[in-house]
């Protein structure tokens, strides 16, 4: 019984490495355009681009913690982009973009284009760390 197992799985295992390593590709790219995404603006905070300073002083926020905010996402992309620590990295990038879904909803921004695109960032970044990761896949399963 084993035997027949075994061989079912030999022949399907063609197409289903295909689907593998397209659903990785897949991941890959996800994950570099979130990435970068993110990268861009935490290096304009840390650099205190000025109407990044604006924007975030017209939030509500202090002038002085637009580089903590930078440092506290570059230190979450980087953990993001390091294999072994990735789903630590999308942890705190998500808790980081939690912060800015609040900051919108505080300003009362439109729900579609400003409230949920940190949602939408973050469905990127945990996509692509799924498609791309085989430990998130067998600790989520989903469709199983």
């Amino acid at each position: 019984m084993t035997a027949i197992a075994h061989n079912e799985t030999a022949a399907a295992s063609p197409s289903s490495w295909f689907e593998r390593r397209s659903a990785a590709r897949t991941g890959v790219v996800l994950s570099v355009l979130a990435g970068l995404f993110l990268l861009i603006d935490a290096v304009a905070k840390l650099l205190r681009v000025p109407a990044v300073v604006t924007g975030t002083v017209q939030m509500g926020f202090p002038a002085h913690s637009v580089q903590v905010m930078g440092a506290l996402l570059l230190f979450g992309v980087v953990l993001y982009t390091i294999p072994r620590t990735a789903a630590l990295g999308a942890l705190v990038i998500t808790g980081y973009l939690g912060g800015a879904v609040c900051a919108n909803l505080r300003m009362d921004m439109p729900l579609l284009g400003y409230q949920l695109f940190p949602i939408y960032l973050a469905v990127l970044l945990w996509g692509g760390l799924y498609l791309r990761g085989a430990a998130l896949r067998e600790l989520v399963r989903v469709g199983r």
